[in-house]
């Protein structure tokens, strides 16, 4: 049963990881393996500004609730067991029947489905969100199922493997569950010297993998039998050799095995002749077979389901009979065995061996042949997991990242990005739901994580850290540094940091940016990681590296949508028209990028962190999630490609990305930036205008955000409860030269407020006090680093996007019904009913949080042939230096102004200096001014 809401007010403190990600330095519970009870609560003592539980955050309807539905309703439905399939797999548990996702989530996937895992740690780290967020039972319940299976996955990865019995066709059957890499070992005397041999199987494959082995006896790839049940064409074959596979002689079957159904296999070897027997018909014959057992000598393995080609999958299936016999059945005799158990035959059991796999426990195979050959069930990665181990593939992908020099997702793909996943997920598990067991096995992995890295040497750290996507490991140390605060072991902290990047750590120190070709999301999550590390141990670098490293990005690498990389790779600094693709702007940069503004934000109070915030949570973040319903898949972008005519793509790679994990994160904790606090309570920070109330307790009041922003161009905020003292700190954004007004309770209050800072009121706040801000947006553009040609247009904090499905780019000119306040928004005509539409030469704009597949130009390129004043052309051509800064850049730069003639002097003074300085003559001059004199304009 999930804990009763008060329960989670125990747990209020504990639960800021699941919207911050920090955990408190403090004990934020040093909970308990008996009840996981949260007994302390607290924050870093270098945190200056503390964040408020997301239970303490209600998000009233807006601009957010309706994509956080759709989240939450997915959230709901979708079938753990699915996610739970890989893990349970690979422990050689049964999968209850479940599909893996697919994807990145299944064997099946990209790079062999070698990052399966992490989605689920994504999903249980949304189940906690929303659960935290919403106090809804139905997310606990699934956090408590999700965390019971890992439980019983660790611990039979810690056995030896244990059979998983079946229904047979006659009786019962060992399956192998695909992906759990079991295989039967046989004694090495099964075969004797025979010259002549049968070898018999009734199998059901369940999956259709090329190459399988039914059975494989030998030593390597040069001397060994086997039996497949699909070959190239996908057909069963028997060969045999002593000279690998160029040697092999071989018997190859017309027509696949069905799938999910029971099949008899037989091959007969005796004076020359082979043959191959399907369900009780010879297929094959070869009498040119000079090879029988006794050549190929003694053999080293014997081995069902497993092969001898290291690529070869593991047969995925069921065994319900193996029979091996010291002469060639008869074909009566074989056709018999399609229908009847051997010991029921003619034939009767094997003489060399027999199995018929009745046993519903353990993990031994009786021999019933009469030779006591008794098989043993094993993995191919060897012994039992170590202590604490917990994934959903074999220690091997750790292991061999270890002497890896160069990255190949393909072999190794990133394990401990992995591991920080589901560890991330295990914590905000535990700290929302108090399951001890959660705790429990994150402990587990970071104690099995520093027994492995600890004995490494620290050049092989330094090399793993550095390789490109298999080295790769997340936000592992936020995540273990978290789990310190909970811990508080030594080899936590420790652990955290064993994975020490040194060369970025000091160049970023240094403030020297050497982020050129690197991945960009391998290394943001990196530096919050630093800061909870300097949280930890207040080693200054570590603080000074993060500050760096995110003015090496903002805004010299980032668009206009506060997304960055191209190709997941960073470019040069200032490097954006010219990196413009279908695959900018990775979805999980942003995620990361914001959760570093967070947590800096946290240290020192600099608005340019909360003004990228609002930038990249209210346009790429908001954008990426679809605005639609979906039970299977999450609906989030991977990339938002911002080249003309980009179509965004909700589904990527069947909807089981990092992006779609971290999408599914972002839209379950759209509250947790809203309000901060002073750690010593004297203010509330309000960052965001977004519908909602905070429940401040330690106040004793309620603060209630009344609000369509960012449709609505302000906000009102009303104070309930008991009478209260604080400076009430609200975000003046960096983009608000249209002025920032505010009021209480109706009467203005003095001040001037730079764009980009806060304003502060402070006051003793009683029961039903308002608070109103007015904040008036301005259309403006934002131009390229690179090319001023290129722009992308804004209202307010909203980036508008073009809607047209031509694939280069349009070109607009907007000063030509610029208002005196410099606001180009008059020339844009609004869409009626449709609010933040507009059109312009009859192309749509619309706000870019919109989750549509319509074409999009986010981008666009900036044209104003002649120079125009409210509306009036003079007919002259617009002029522009080599900078590329234009007549009309000069004069509206200077906006706004108090009245036209105050436009009116501007012009003359900026048209005498470009006469002056040859860019335009006297008489256009003159025409400009007129022009200017002339028209008629909005204020």
């Amino acid at each position: 049963m999930a804990p009763a809401p008060a329960r989670r007010a125990v747990l209020r403190a504990a639960a800021l990881v699941a919207a911050a990600p920090a955990l408190t330095s403090l004990a934020v519970g040093r909970a308990t393996a008996a009840s996981g009870a949260a007994t302390g609560a607290g924050v870093p003592a270098a945190w200056t500004l503390q964040p408020f539980s997301p239970e303490d955050v209600a998000l009233r309807e807006g601009v957010f609730t309706a994509k956080r539905q759709l989240m939450l309703d997915f959230g709901r439905g979708y079938d753990a067991d699915r996610l739970l399939q890989v893990f349970r797999a690979n422990a050689g548990l049964a999968t209850r029947g479940a599909v893996a996702p697919g994807g990145w989530e299944g064997l099946d996937g990209e790079a062999n489905g070698n990052l399966r895992g992490h989605f689920t740690g994504h999903f249980l780290t949304m189940l906690s969100q929303a659960y935290t967020g919403t106090g809804e039972t139905v997310y606990a319940d699934k956090i408590r199922h999700m965390v019971g299976a890992l439980d019983e996955v660790r611990e039979a990865l810690r056995r030896d493997p244990v059979v998983l019995s079946v229904p047979g066709r006659f009786g019962t059957a060992a399956e192998n569950v695909r992906g759990s890499y079991h295989y039967v070992d046989l004694p090495d005397t099964v075969l004797g010297d025979a010259t002549a041999v049968t070898l018999a199987a009734r199998v059901k494959p369940t999956h259709d993998a090329g190459w399988a082995r039914i059975l494989d006896f030998g030593d390597d790839t040069t001397r060994y039998l086997y039996l497949t049940a699909r070959n190239a064409k996908g057909n069963p074959r028997f060969a045999i050799t002593t000279s690998g596979a160029g040697g092999e002689q071989s018997l190859d079957g017309t027509a696949p095995l069905p799938l999910d159904e029971w099949s008899h296999l037989a091959v007969t070897i005796a004076d020359g002749t082979g043959i191959l027997y399907v369900n009780g018909s010879a297929v094959a014959k070869n009498t040119a077979m000079t090879l029988t057992p006794a050549a190929l000598g003694t053999l080293r393995d014997h081995w069902l389901g497993r092969s001898h080609y290291a690529a070869d999958p593991v047969f995925a299936g069921a065994f319900d009979e193996v029979g091996i016999w010291s002469r060639a059945l008869t074909a009566a005799q074989i056709a018999e065995l399609r229908d009847r158990p051997a010991a029921e035959s003619s034939a009767g059991a094997g003489d060399l061996a027999a199995y018929t796999f009745a046993e519903t426990t353990g993990g031994t195979f009786a021999d019933s042949s009469g030779h006591d050959r008794h098989a043993t069930l094993r993995r191919t990665w060897g012994g039992p997991s170590h202590p604490g181990f917990l994934a959903a593939y074999p220690e091997t992908q750790f292991i061999t990242l270890e002497s890896m020099t160069s990255g190949d997702y393909t072999v190794v793909w990133a394990p401990y990005y992995t591991a920080h996943k589901i560890l991330r997920g295990l914590l905000d598990a535990h700290l929302a739901t108090g399951d001890a067991r959660a705790l429990d096995l994150a402990m587990g992995m970071c104690d099995w994580m520093y027994s492995r890295l600890s004995a490494l040497p620290r050049s092989t750290l330094q090399r793993m850290w550095d390789i490109f996507s298999s080295g790769e490991f997340g936000g592992i140390v936020e995540a273990i540094c978290d789990l310190y605060a909970i811990s508080g072991k030594d080899r936590h902290l420790a652990l955290a940091r064993l994975f020490d990047l040194d060369k970025l750590i000091d160049a970023c120190a240094a403030g020297n940016d050497t982020l050129d070709g690197l991945h960009a999301n391998q290394h943001i999550p990196i530096f919050t990681g630093l800061v909870r590390l300097y949280d930890e141990t207040k080693e200054e670098r570590y603080l000074t590296a993060a500050k760096n490293f995110w003015d090496m990005v903002v805004p010299t690498r980032m668009y206009g949508i506060g997304g960055t990389s191209n190709r997941e790779f960073w470019g040069a600094r200032g490097a954006i028209a010219k990196t413009l693709s279908d695959t900018t702007a990775e979805t999980c940069c942003a995620y990361n990028m914001l959760k570093l503004s967070r947590m800096l934000f946290f240290h020192e109070q600099d608005p340019k962190y909360m003004d990228y915030y609002e930038r990249a949570l209210y346009n790429q973040v908001l954008g990426s999630k679809q605005d639609k319903a979906d039970a299977e898949k999450p609906l989030v972008t991977y990339f938002i490609g911002l080249v003309p005519g980009h179509v965004r793509d909700y589904t990527p790679k069947a909807g089981t990305t990092c992006c779609e994990g971290t999408g599914m994160e972002s839209a379950t904790k759209y509250q947790d930036s809203v309000y901060f606090r002073r750690a010593d309570g004297t203010a509330l920070y309000v960052n965001l205008y977004s519908p909602s109330t905070l429940t401040w307790a330690e106040k004793g009041i309620t603060v209630t955000q009344s609000t369509g922003y960012p449709r609505e161009q302000g906000s009102t905020l009303t104070v309930r409860g008991r009478t209260a003292a604080f400076a009430l700190r609200l975000r003046v954004p960096a983009w608000a030269t249209g002025g920032f007004r505010v009021a209480v309770n109706g009467k203005a209050v003095k001040g001037t407020w730079s764009p980009g800072s806060y304003a502060s009121v402070s006051r003793t706040w009683r029961d039903g006090d308002t608070v109103r801000v007015d904040i008036p947006f301005r259309l403006r553009v934002e131009k390229a680093l690179d090319d001023p040609r290129v722009q992308t247009l804004f209202h307010g904090p909203v980036n508008l996007v073009a809607r047209d499905a031509r694939t280069s780019f349009l070109t607009f000119d907007l000063y030509r019904n610029a208002a005196l306040s410099g606001d180009l928004l008059p020339t844009l005509t609004p869409v009626p009913g449709k609010p933040l539409h507009y059109t312009l030469d009859g192309v749509e704009f619309a706000p870019f949080w919109e989750g549509t597949e319509e074409p999009t130009h986010a981008y666009f390129h900036r044209s104003e042939p002649t120079v125009v004043f409210g509306t009036t052309d003079s007919g002259v051509a617009n002029p522009a230096r080599d900078d590329g800064t234009t007549l009309l850049d000069a004069i509206w730069a200077a906006a706004p102004y108090r009245n036209k003639d105050a436009l009116v002097k501007r012009v003359q003074s900026t048209v005498d200096a470009w006469v002056t300085a040859g860019l335009l003559t006297a008489a256009d001059g003159r025409r400009v001014v007129a022009t200017a004199k002339k028209a008629d304009y909005l204020t």
